[in-house]
């Protein structure tokens, strides 16, 4: 009897030769059925980039909605997050996890394609937002109760450092305005001590930290320049701002714009303003005169007031459209159904609109060609077309306050 080339190539038995061939039909079969399983089960993730994603916070439900900002959509809900009534979000390098700062002190870790909420961890009782650091791999939470600053690893939100801020008389200070900034740093700003405080995390197990006092009387918010160099605190007890110079802290504090509302009448203050928002364009810094209606203009060579523009109401966000053409304002109840849009050449009011009674926030598409508007009190997501400033796309949200789009990712102070 002859045998097959197979056969006589392997050197083996018909009956042996068969029963590999079956073998290996059903380890084929096997893992087939393994990565068609495998793919059912994980079904609801997405396999996509992230770039064009974001999310929404859904204030009154612990809730956080993702967003997809080319089909001008929601993807998921993700619930179970806690009091959200003043929440803030950053995100991996990767734009794939967002870190969730809820009002309670949690700290929420959520993958945006797989819609899910990956870890949640209460590491106060009452937290007013956070940063993540320049290289990605550490998130710090800035508290209000019992104060001070803690910093989690990004990838598993154990604790690394537990940083107190205590005033000259021993109690625990809040802390605001807390911020990324190069170097692995984070800066930020006791609000009953009138500190500003840099700390290193270069090596996680040791920080370094430098304080700055008297800076003025409570500090409430904070933003960085876009550079990383300029950090510029607020000051609610007091007419003016401090500024500290990143690339030369040796320096000490500045004092900037002192008694800026000198001769204005003292207005009661619906809403502190937000500085963090980045509202630089070009050579000048668009901020909040607080309890005024008017956005402040300082030149960023000098840090001097250039102008003044006389506004709707008292600005809570001036924030900077990318391209630094256009600054986009909105106000404080009463006045919080309009949104207004400042030329920064002229430096005038050039557009009004009136999206609905509780406009919170506002957050640009990466390149800049769209605005997206939270209006609380008619539950909608507004998307605007910056050039037309006609209303391009609605979604239901359900009272929507802050936007965060993953371009963030990479962007200092954000």
């Amino acid at each position: 009897m002859r045998l097959s080339p197979f056969i006589r190539r392997s050197g083996s038995h018909p009956r042996i030769a068969l029963a590999k061939r079956s073998c290996n039909m059903w380890i084929v079969l096997f893992l087939l059925f393994f990565f068609s399983f495998t793919q059912t089960v994980n079904a609801e993730c997405l396999t996509r980039g992230t770039g064009d994603m974001g999310l929404v916070i859904e204030r009154a439900t612990g809730s956080v909605k993702i967003l997809d900002t080319t089909a001008k959509t929601s993807l998921f809900r993700i619930e179970g997050l806690g009091d959200l009534s003043h929440a803030s979000a950053v995100y991996s390098r990767d734009e794939r996890y967002a870190y969730i700062f809820g009002r309670d002190g949690g700290l929420s870790k959520i993958d945006l394609l797989c819609g899910v909420l990956v870890k949640r961890v209460v590491q106060a009782g009452n937290s007013i937002g956070g940063a993540i650091s320049q290289d990605g791999s550490l998130v710090a939470v800035s508290n209000y109760t019992p104060g001070g600053v803690k910093i989690f690893a990004a990838d598993s939100l154990a604790l690394v450092a537990d940083l107190p801020a205590v005033t000259a008389d021993g109690k625990s200070s809040k802390v605001v305005g807390l911020v990324d900034a190069p170097g692995q740093q984070f800066v930020y700003t006791l609000y009953d001590a009138g500190e500003i405080r840099i700390v290193d995390v270069s090596d996680p197990a040791k920080p370094e930290v430098s304080v700055f006092s008297d800076i003025g009387r409570l500090p409430y918010d904070a933003l960085i320049t876009p550079d990383g160099r300029f950090y510029i605190a607020g000051l609610f007890g007091e007419d003016g701002l401090a500024l500290l110079d990143l690339w030369q802290p040796q320096g000490g504090v500045q004092r900037i714009l002192d008694n800026y509302g000198r001769g204005k009448e003292k207005l009661p203050v619906y809403k502190m303003p937000h500085l963090e928002g980045w509202a630089i364009a070009g050579d000048y810094a668009f901020l909040p005169a607080v309890g005024q209606h008017e956005v402040l203009v300082v030149d960023t060579r000098s840090w001097k007031q250039v102008g003044r523009i006389a506004v709707h109401g008292q600005p809570v966000f001036v924030v900077a459209q990318p391209d630094g053409r256009q600054v986009w304002v909105n106000f404080a109840h009463p006045r919080n159904d309009t949104v207004q849009v400042i030329d920064t050449q002229s430096l005038q009011v050039t557009h009004s609109m009136q999206p609905g009674k509780g406009v919170l926030h506002m957050e640009f598409t990466p390149r800049g060609e769209h605005v997206w508007v939270a209006v609380r009190d008619l539950d909608q997501l507004q998307v605007y077309d910056t050039k037309s400033f006609q209303r391009i796309a609605q979604l239901e949200v359900e009272k929507p306050s802050g936007i965060f789009f993953t371009a963030r990712a990479h962007r200092t102070g954000l």
